[in-house]
């Protein structure tokens, strides 16, 4: 972005960018000896779409014709996109009053699209940032988990001062896994909404459920509740376009394939599945972008289970860094699909499992053509 953080906040400098060097060609590096260190600056800096989705719109998104709502969540996210800008003033008083219309908008200042993993909306979430007629540097585009990251580096006052400079933020994954993250932020959204900042959300839950199998949600109703006022709710369904009229996952492939694949391959990365996971809990999620950076294929041995939550979680946010990056996946172990426990797939994180899932399966068909030069196991 253009608008560095220092003036936005207006309080100084800060610490220079430091992130992984880019994987350079030759033998395949491990991601497990990689300890990348990320900037405040950088992570305002990145508050954009994912590279993924930097050349999406509203006409590159394909409603499937069974399912009506997916084209008239089109025609609507345009007409919200469109009325970003509108109306709203600066809390600083810099920029003044902006105007295109007489009075300031009414009810919720917001819309929340609600449906399953793989229906695209994330597509069409970047295309309502795409679409607003407003300067890159003044709407915002991240992941719940990047948004609670930036108030963990920067304090809540801060945060609402860098946030409330933009005119638009898209949320990305919204989820509430505990009851510290719901009224953070439905705090740090209240002062968004009443700086004039629309908000555009996704998740696989409805504004009212969430928290729901995660925490005790009863105990904090009244935040939900004040979260939801902030959203219009939308809903699409349909089947994930990933796997609609494809081929099915590649089976894994053998150790041996899977080395030489990475041995073969410039800028690969070659780590023990089991390895790769310890070394994620060292390294905050927050950073999971920039340890991957420079990689062009991720090479993955003995792939297993997940064996517990905090684990699988980490691993959600991975997979998710993967595929915005566009990274391929080969393998070796047990099948995507099998990475998480039955329990597991039944409990409040489930969407985010069968996400990972449908996310991880992606990128290693993507990675077909390479591993099929050796053979699969």
């Amino acid at each position: 972005m253009s608008c560095s953080l220092a003036r936005r906040l207006q309080w100084g400098t800060v610490s220079t960018r430091a992130t992984s060097s880019p994987i350079e060609p030759g033998p395949p590096h491990s991601l497990c000896e990689r300890r990348p260190q990320v900037s405040v600056e950088r992570l305002v800096d990145e508050l954009e779409p994912p590279w993924r989705f930097e050349g999406v719109r509203f006409d590159t998104y394909i409603p499937d014709p069974n399912h009506p709502s997916q084209a008239d969540a089109v025609t609507r996210l345009a007409a919200f996109a469109a009325g970003v800008g509108a109306e709203r003033r600066d809390p600083g008083g810099i920029r003044g009053w902006f105007s295109r219309k007489p009075a300031a908008p009414t009810g919720p200042r917001g819309v929340y699209l609600d449906g399953g993993y793989g229906v695209g909306k994330t597509h069409l979430l970047a295309s309502v940032w795409h679409a607003a007629p407003v300067p890159a540097h003044q709407k915002a585009f991240g992941t719940f988990v990047e948004l609670t990251n930036l108030v963990g580096a920067l304090g809540f006052r801060d945060t609402v001062r860098v946030l409330g400079g933009y005119r638009l933020l898209c949320i990305d994954e919204f989820e509430l896994d505990d009851p510290g993250d719901t009224v953070l932020v439905s705090s740090l959204l209240s002062k968004l909404v009443e700086a004039g900042v629309s908000l555009a959300a996704t998740s696989n839950t409805l504004p009212g459920k969430l928290g729901e199998g995660r925490f005790a949600a009863a105990d904090f109703l009244r935040e939900i509740q004040g979260l939801s006022a902030h959203f219009q709710p939308l809903r699409i369904d349909g089947e994930d376009y990933r796997h609609r009229g494809l081929p099915e996952a590649p089976p894994p492939y053998a150790d041996e394939v899977v080395a030489k694949t990475a041995r073969t391959t410039s800028g690969a990365s070659l780590d023990h599945f089991p390895h790769l996971l310890g070394h994620l809990s060292q390294v905050h999620p927050s950073r999971y972008g920039a340890l991957i950076e420079g990689v062009r294929l991720v090479c993955l041995t003995g792939v297993a289970p997940v064996p517990d939550q905090s684990t699988a979680l980490r691993l959600v946010v991975l997979a998710d860094r993967l595929y915005d990056a566009e990274i391929p996946v080969i393998a070796s172990g047990v099948p995507f699909d099998r990475l998480f426990g039955e329990d597991m797939l039944r409990g409040g994180y489930r969407k985010k499992y069968y996400r990972a899932i449908s996310r991880l399966t992606a990128l290693a068909r993507d990675a077909k053509p390479l591993g099929d030069t050796d053979g699969a196991s």
